[in-house]
């Protein structure tokens, strides 16, 4: 296997160069490669090309431009996945410890979550993950280390402090299906679809967290068709949406459910700024092309005033 060289920065112009890309300022472009990483702007350059060469007249700004969006994309979406997060693990501590007790050895009983047999293994390895965070992190965190040295124990109120959003998530879904549906309603979202929005949500952190592209990612996982789709009047083909499903969208339609209407349309105007802002500084594509890419569709905005009625069992 041939091993990839080290380029410098006008090796890495000149590469740009040869696939098409117009630099008129190599000393910005050098500036702004030395600080951004060749390899992680390079990512974003599928949008901008056709038969591996770049569209004609396509610019070092429009390519950077493309970055710079995702980036800020990236931190709007992560702000608002951590209060999601936030929410969900306070939801979950209030329904165990309201019922089960607020000390581990009550809270972290066996007895406590869904007895089926199949899940029993998947049970046994959360509560031994969730035991190995007490001893982790009782003593580094500010919080779990009080109620240790002042109390002797942590509270799952305190505790879902230092989980992972993925622990979290898998909690929930071995639940008793009575907690789940108690958790459920709080949203007004079935605990089937909550249980598989959870494993997205937590994928989307991930991601958000590490600073990967986030605009044109799918997901393994699809949600299922909603109210928002319909009414939405979400183009179909072959009897499917075609956004919506794997795509950032289907991220927003889980977030419309999940946050407060007040949050939502935040969300949506600095969505929407951010976009106005890309448009102004692409010419050699569309917006147009960018939101297909996102899977957003033209009227993906409207998601902020649309509301679906809840009814109660």
């Amino acid at each position: 296997m041939k091993d990839k060289q080290f380029k410098n920065l006008d090796e890495q112009i000149e590469i740009f160069k040869y696939k098409g890309l117009t630099i008129e300022d190599e000393e910005y472009a050098k500036d702004v490669l030395l600080r951004e990483n060749y390899f992680f702007l390079n990512g974003y350059r599928h949008l901008f090309m056709k038969d591996k060469k770049y569209i004609e007249g396509t610019t070092f700004e429009e390519l950077y431009s493309l970055f710079i969006f995702d980036r800020q994309f990236r931190n709007v979406i992560f702000k608002n996945l951590l209060i999601i997060e936030n929410n969900i693990k306070s939801i979950i501590s209030y329904q165990l410890s309201r019922k089960y007790g607020y000390k581990e050895k009550d809270y972290l009983k066996p007895k406590n979550f869904d007895s089926n047999p199949e899940k029993q293994k998947q049970i046994g390895d959360l509560i031994s993950k969730m035991k190995r965070q007490v001893r982790v992190n009782g003593s580094q965190h500010s919080a779990t280390s009080h109620y240790i040295s002042n109390y002797g124990y942590i509270p799952l109120w305190v505790l879902v402090k230092v989980l992972s959003f993925g622990i979290v998530s898998e909690m929930f879904s071995i639940l008793k299906l009575e907690d789940r549906i108690a958790i459920s309603k709080i949203y007004k979202v079935d605990p089937d679809v909550l249980a598989n929005y959870f494993p997205i949500l937590a994928n989307y952190r991930n991601l958000c967290a590490h600073e990967d592209i986030l605009f044109e990612n799918k997901t393994q996982r699809s949600i299922e068709n909603t109210m928002y789709h319909k009414l939405l009047k979400i183009d179909m083909i072959d009897d499917e949406y075609i956004y919506g499903k794997n795509d950032l969208f289907a991220l927003i339609i889980i977030i419309k459910q999940l946050l407060t209407d007040g949050e939502v349309k935040n969300l949506v105007i600095e969505i929407q700024h951010l976009l106005e802002n890309l448009e102004y500084n692409l010419k050699s594509i569309s917006i147009d092309k960018v939101l297909d890419r996102m899977g957003f569709p033209k009227n993906w905005y409207e998601i902020a005033d649309v509301n679906v009625t809840f009814e109660e069992d």
